[in-house]
């Protein structure tokens, strides 16, 4: 919370999921200069993602995205959509994170998540843990990443739960 009284978080709550519901998000593309940009900040320079004359020669014909800057764009797109804003309190595991196919430079994604389950925090009456699959889809329809994370979220008030 941010301190304000009036606030009210517009993400959802533990109660709001359903198990097999599916949300779709907005899209971005991916570009060169993302590519460059994550290299940059987390020190990567590999050359499948900085070196345009390796890049040509290996299967992909030109520089990709790092798998982490995908997972980074999905978790901004996930963000845009409004789902984890104020009720989202920690990402408790990432499993089976797989790559599919390469993002390259005007790829543009979107994110599709699948509810697998839901239950109450053993440990806290407040928070409740979600569990979903995730898939990182291009343009094409294609699956760049998958995975399943798990995610504790607030839960409503008592007197608003169903």
């Amino acid at each position: 919370m941010n301190g304000n009284p009036a606030y009210t978080p517009r993400g959802r709550y533990f109660e709001d999921f359903s198990v097999g519901e599916v949300m779709i998000t907005g899209r971005r593309t991916v570009t060169a200069t993302d590519i460059v940009n994550f290299a940059c900040l987390s020190g990567d320079f590999n050359d499948i993602h900085a070196n345009h004359e390796y890049a040509r020669q290996s299967p992909f014909g030109e520089p990709i995205a790092h798998a982490p800057l995908v997972f980074a764009v999905a978790a901004g797109l996930n963000y845009a959509s409004g789902v984890n804003d104020g009720t989202l309190i920690a990402v408790l595991g990432i499993d089976k994170w797989r790559m599919k196919t390469a993002v390259k430079g005007g790829d543009t994604i979107h994110v599709e998540t699948t509810v697998l389950s839901k239950r109450e925090s053993g440990s806290r009456p407040d928070a409740g843990i979600v569990t979903f699959a995730r898939r990182f889809v291009n343009q094409r329809g294609e699956t760049a990443q998958e995975m399943e994370i798990t995610i504790l979220y607030r839960r409503k008030a008592p007197d608003m739960r169903p």
